[in-house]
């Protein structure tokens, strides 16, 4: 049995439906986007793509072929070499720094190596972006308690990482993730240190939260997963190149409730 979305998370999505906000817009588009480090030759080159609102997307491709970059160009944590890059309909690349950790709390993002604070609790852990955005301590139990016990470890809330799986600590991660109700969640090879079972376990976390329209993007080498989701489109990288046949992730087809 799949587990229920947190209730916040059903509000939020019920919020932005009332708004007129439904999914089918562009959130992420990339324009002849290049990425290069230090002097030497280009890690991503000439991307070109649109990312709908809603959708869901495995990022996948060789080992070098420049998947964490392009991830890490997604969730703010690298400005491209050059090109343009909109996210939420605002040009990111000549935005003002001092914009950026407000635009980084509408992504969630999912580390393969988890990342956790290894002194704190896995509540700790989950409740910790909402402190940094300045939630008190008396309004974080139910929302905290609620992400725990969606992603099955209600019981584990006051272990600390060294003491969880694999498994467990990439749920932690994953609750972190999006307990500030995401529009764009990225997640790096997130199955990458979990047996099948709780990789599949794992997608399903992602499934439910697509489903009530958070964009999501895995980046996977797992070709299992990346048929087990019909309506998830493919991103594929070759050597900082994206691959794009059809044109279709330039130009993607207009959804019929868009």
């Amino acid at each position: 049995m799949r587990p229920s979305p947190p209730h916040a998370i059903e509000v939020r999505e019920c919020a932005r439906a009332e708004a007129g906000l439904a999914s089918g817009g562009t959130i992420v588009q990339f324009d002849n986007v290049g990425l290069r480090y230090g002097t030497g030759a280009e890690t991503l080159s000439d991307l070109s793509f649109s990312l709908q609102e809603g959708g869901f997307y495995f990022l996948t491709g060789p080992s070098g072929a420049g998947k964490t970059s392009l991830l890490k160009l997604l969730y703010l944590a690298q400005r491209p070499s050059r090109g343009l890059i909109r996210l939420f309909g605002e040009d990111i690349v000549t935005m003002p720094r001092k914009r950026l950790p407000g635009f980084r709390r509408r992504i969630g993002v999912v580390f393969q190596d988890f990342r956790l604070v290894p002194h704190l609790s896995a509540y700790d852990n989950v409740a910790l972006p909402l402190r940094v955005a300045g939630v008190d301590d008396k309004d974080l139990e139910h929302p905290v308690t609620e992400m725990l016990a969606w992603v099955g470890l209600g019981h584990r809330a006051t272990a600390r990482p060294a003491t969880l799986s694999g498994g467990e600590q990439q749920r932690v991660a994953i609750a972190r993730a999006v307990i500030a109700r995401p529009e764009l969640l990225v997640a790096d090879e997130p199955t990458g240190n979990v047996d099948p079972d709780m990789a599949k376990r794992l997608l399903h976390l992602f499934d439910s939260l697509n489903k009530l329209g958070t964009t999501i993007v895995v980046a996977t080498h797992d070709l299992h997963l990346i048929s087990s989701i019909g309506r998830a489109e493919m991103l594929r990288l070759d050597r900082g190149e994206l691959l794009d046949p059809t044109g279709a992730l330039r130009h993607p087809p207009r959804r019929p409730d868009a």
